[in-house]
């Protein structure tokens, strides 16, 4: 079995807001992953748990208050020369989750594209920056004719695949994907979801595809980690997430998936998680454990034993 290659590591990362005040927000508190180079981590959890901030943080959006981002074995918050920062600019991208607000207005759809072309350099004339732009277009599903209107002219899923197309523009190895079709209609975000795993194929791409949609994330991601209130409190490859979810929280997030047969979904139970039902003791290590081969689940040394017992590989 060939070895997976990591692409990123993220270690102890910490985002505190407003450090050292009464008010102070830890929005991500002693994040532990790591991404592999190909695959797809799909990264869920409620409104408010740090998945957008993870994001932000990882593309340096925002300076982490803590901890280490390591891309292809470098840290991404190292002190970096303006050239450094262009390079790994180049490397790594974000599709933002309002493609309408992540659009200039102003700008016609060939210069929101070529952006990062003309930051970095990569065409020659206006010829061949035209060309480039009109090949995006094509490349995410749209007509070269649409390169010279405005981001108003287009509907929400044409806006996001300009995004796509502008992310794609420098030809970065690895994507942020920040809830790219929560603003689109359901008949459009299997389209747009569709289109990255083409792209992901042809290009060999990478992503953290962060949503709150479950259903979806499990059709487009290799892996899931599962955040609340700033901590990982799960990650499993997808399947055995499903098929074997541990964190109560987990069980209560896939609990709320609405079932598509009326039967099935008046009978259902749903899981309400209580935070406080784990009742760990003021001195207790709580660390992600692994229960099953790749499974990991945010745990005291006792839940971990009763998981490895009830979930046993057998």
């Amino acid at each position: 079995m060939a070895t997976k290659e990591k692409l990123l590591e993220i270690k102890n990362l910490k985002q505190y807001f407003n450090e050292g005040k009464p008010n102070m927000v830890k929005a991500i508190d002693g994040l532990n992953f790591d991404i592999f180079r190909g695959e797809t981590l799909g990264l869920v959890g409620e409104s408010g748990c740090g998945k957008s901030t993870t994001g932000r943080t990882i593309i340096r959006l925002y300076d982490a208050t803590d901890g280490e981002v390591l891309y292809e074995g470098e840290n991404v918050h190292g002190k970096k020369s303006k050239k450094e920062l262009l390079k790994f600019n180049r490397k790594m991208q974000m599709i933002f989750q309002d493609p309408s607000a992540s659009l200039n207005p102003r700008m016609t759809v060939a210069d929101c594209i070529a952006e990062g072309i003309d930051i970095h350099g990569l065409a020659k004339n206006r010829k061949e920056r035209l060309a480039r732009v009109h090949e995006l277009l094509e490349t995410v599903g749209l007509n070269k004719e649409h390169a010279n209107r405005y981001p108003h002219e287009f509907s929400g899923g044409q806006r996001q695949r300009i995004g796509i197309a502008r992310a794609l523009a420098v030809e970065p190895d690895f994507i942020i994907a920040d809830e790219p079709i929560s603003a689109l209609d359901v008949s459009i975000q299997a389209q747009v979801v569709n289109l990255m795993k083409k792209l992901q194929k042809e290009k060999g791409l990478t992503y953290l595809f962060i949503a709150h949609d479950l259903s979806m994330v499990k059709y487009i991601s290799d892996r899931i980690g599962v955040m609340y209130f700033g901590k990982m409190v799960e990650l499993a490859d997808a399947d055995e997430l499903y098929n074997n979810p541990m964190h109560p929280y987990t069980r209560s997030l896939l609990s709320a998936i609405p079932q598509p047969d009326p039967d099935t979904e008046r009978s259902r139970k749903r899981v309400t998680y209580d935070p406080n039902s784990h009742g760990y003791g003021k001195d207790e290590l709580v660390e992600m454990r692994e229960v099953r081969p790749g499974h990991f689940v945010l745990c005291s040394e006792a839940e971990y034993k009763m998981y490895q017992e009830k979930y046993a590989v057998k």
